[in-house]
């Protein structure tokens, strides 16, 4: 391990901030929610040290920047191997600033057990920083089955009525999907001959895989990836979840861990099998397009306000799979464009729909409307979240999608044809939701309710802002993603 440890700093801390709090009297609630916050906040500075120093420090091998290993099992070729580039990169701000927001909402939206509730959030973020950052398999598979326990007991402790059930649901899927991944890359081991679990090593290696096995690994790994994305019909746990966790749960949910599975799409299942992966295309584009238009016409149906922001999410991780399907640099830098500007806008819009509960105590559609009159300015900044969320041009969500549907023109003009009918629908509800809540007259119980308060719009103000940024100049974020698009599309063949 060589030079400023960055990235072991930036997985590790937020567990240091878990066992600081752990020590605090229960009492002191004002001290763990600012310690909780300053704990959040050291990966966020980090990683934008680690943005201004970007053009600057070399890439080492494999093209991984900021790299630190050293052996961990030699005797199993397991060693503690960390590295980004510009796939994982902004997956990690967007984690460091999503986990951040999220703490700082959760100040007044966590009433009870505030204590354990920030602990549990800052190992939440150790889980998904270490999934982003890890290079090698098994510390890679710790990583991701961490994110499973406190996520279990946020939802289940912290969570609605049925917050049980949910907090189970997601449990008993994403580990059956964990355990299929973990044969596939105990496949890999065994078959590429490497002797290491390093992921990029065994990519290089993977050639040597005899092809039906190669196709056999790609779906165990695949089936691991898509229930966390969720894909369509591994869907269901996914609005369950988000209509009974806490508001802050459900930011890092939509933002964060939907991005655990098609950062494994990138990352491992794309370039270790480029073989599988073309062998699957048409397979894939399927799913990403039942994806789009199931998820938009699902969340058309829906009455509960956050239960349609959580099908809308599954509407547009199709697109991701959509861009994966097509294969050409285009459609994959806008499926990784994606990722981040769906947890961005996703994020958003689940912080205002917790204020908006907070304040009416409802989440039912029919329930609400006239929100412009009585909370002005969280309606002015849902109305805007929507319009992204609909790929309105200017904003993050479009250009993401224009990316994706232009790099898939010259693939196949039918997915692209139906991929624009699913967003026909998602302008529709969209557009539909701000017709029924925000306009029409005030109800009269929702007069003189209080608007956003300083720290909402202090959560608010970077992401908003970061939305109309990546929308205006989305070079900001393509300076990352060209190169390993170009990179995936060799490994593919040129597909």
């Amino acid at each position: 391990m060589s030079g400023f440890p960055f990235l072991t700093l930036v997985v590790f801390a937020p567990l240091l901030g878990t066992l600081a709090l752990l020590m605090f009297p229960k009492a002191r609630v004002e001290s763990i929610r600012w310690a909780a916050a300053i704990f959040s906040a050291v990966p966020l500075v980090l990683t934008l040290v680690m943005w201004v120093l970007w053009g600057r420090t070399p890439a080492g091998a494999f093209g991984m920047k900021f790299a630190e290993s050293f052996s961990w099992i030699p005797s199993l070729g397991i060693s503690y191997s960390l590295g980004t580039d510009g796939i994982s990169f902004p997956l990690v701000v967007l984690t460091a600033l999503m986990t951040f927001v999220a703490v700082v909402a959760g100040w007044k939206m966590i009433a009870t057990k505030e204590r354990a509730f920030f602990a549990l959030l800052l190992l939440l973020e150790t889980g998904m920083m270490g999934v982003f950052l890890s290079l090698d398999y098994i510390l890679f598979y710790v990583f991701w089955e961490i994110v499973l326990v406190p996520m279990y007991f946020l939802i289940g402790i912290w969570g609605g009525p049925r917050r049980e059930y949910a907090a189970l649901k997601f449990f008993i899927y994403t580990l059956v999907g964990s355990v299929i991944m973990l044969i596939g890359i105990l496949a890999l081991y065994f078959l590429s001959g490497t002797g290491t679990f390093n992921i990029m090593e065994i990519a290089q290696a993977a050639g040597s895989i005899p092809v039906a096995a190669g196709r056999w690994i790609f779906v165990a790994l695949f089936l691991g990836f898509a229930v966390k994305v969720p894909v369509f019909p591994f869907h269901t746990w996914l609005p369950d979840a988000h209509v009974e966790a806490p508001t802050p749960i459900s930011v890092v949910l939509a933002a964060v861990l939907l991005k655990m599975g098609t950062y494994g799409f990138f990352r491992v299942s794309y370039p270790t099998l480029p073989g599988a992966a073309k062998y699957f295309a048409v397979a894939i584009a399927a799913l990403g397009l039942i994806n789009i238009i199931y998820g938009a016409l699902t969340a058309m149906a829906q009455k509960d306000l956050k239960k349609l922001v959580a099908y809308s999410s599954i509407s547009h991780m199709g697109f991701v799979l959509l861009g994966l399907a097509a294969g050409t640099q285009l459609a994959l830098s806008g499926a990784l464009f994606m990722n981040i500007s769906h947890g961005l806008i996703s994020g958003m819009l689940f912080l205002l729909v917790g204020a908006v509960y907070d304040r009416t105590h409802t989440r039912d559609i029919a329930k609400l409307s006239g929100v412009y009159v009585t909370l002005p300015v969280i309606a002015t900044i849902l109305a805007f979240s929507l319009f992204a969320n609909l790929g309105l041009p200017g904003l993050a969500g479009f250009v993401a999608e224009f990316f994706v549907l232009a790099g898939t023109f010259p693939v196949s003009v039918l997915w692209v044809a139906l991929a624009a009918l699913g967003m026909l629908v998602v302008a529709g509800f969209n557009l539909w939701v701000m017709q029924r809540v925000l306009m029409g007259e005030a109800k009269k119980e929702y007069a003189g309710l209080p608007d956003a308060t300083r720290l909402e719009i202090f959560t608010y103000a970077p992401v908003v802002a970061l939305i109309i940024a990546l929308g205006v100049a989305p070079g900001l974020l393509m300076r990352f993603l060209n190169g390993p698009a170009l990179e995936l599309v060799q490994r593919l063949g040129g597909m």
